[in-house]
């Protein structure tokens, strides 16, 4: 066990064991992350390659746009990654004759040969993770994690609606006093309307 995955045991044990939810998330996120990315050294398979290799493996033919997105990444990030894993063999990045403005990312044989290597190394790294829970707590962590993300969902919805409006009180705020106050005014008439 590594000097980092004990001082994360010792602060959720000892040190704070009420800290926050997302805290603890986070920090079985990368204890999952360090764990699959040994795996994965081991076949020389960047951990970077692998969300991009699994969501070809669903989804080939993406554009490298909708790489992007679907990895939850900027876009000169997924360039690099495929520039990388083109040099590798495990891409082919192509454009269409009739669409020269996007690069479309497929997987090569070797690229797709990797999902019978790597994806068992995923497994058992999920299943490490289990070792020693219940059936029953597993089924309850995965419904409150999955609510959890339907919360923060919904949440991250009604703060995308109220954000002009926090933006326009944030503007006000600059202003003087009574422009600020005109502002904030809900009822407030546009000018040149009645």
């Amino acid at each position: 066990m590594s000097n980092d995955t004990q001082n994360i045991i010792r602060h959720w044990r000892e040190a704070v064991p009420n800290d926050r939810l997302a805290h603890l998330i986070r920090d079985a996120s990368r204890a999952f992350h360090r764990a699959l990315q040994v795996r994965l050294a081991q076949h020389g398979v960047p951990f970077g390659h692998w969300t991009f290799l699994r969501i070809l493996w669903e989804s080939d033919g993406l554009t490298q746009k909708e790489l992007s997105e679907r990895a939850g990444v900027m876009e000169p990030t997924t360039f690099t990654a495929m520039k990388a894993m083109e040099s590798l063999g495990y891409i082919v990045r192509k454009q269409i004759p009739t669409n020269k403005k996007n690069m479309y990312v497929h997987l090569s044989d070797k690229g797709r040969a990797l999902k019978k290597l790597l994806v068992p190394l995923a497994e058992e790294t999920n299943n490490v993770s289990i070792e020693g829970i219940s059936p029953e707590h597993i089924k309850m962590t995965r419904m409150v994690l999955l609510a959890m993300i339907e919360n923060l969902a919904r949440d991250e919805l009604l703060q995308d609606k109220a954000a002009p409006a926090r933006r326009k009180a944030a503007a006000a705020e600059g202003q003087p006093k009574e422009k600020a106050e005109k502002a904030k005014s809900p009822d407030r008439k546009k000018p040149g309307k009645a």
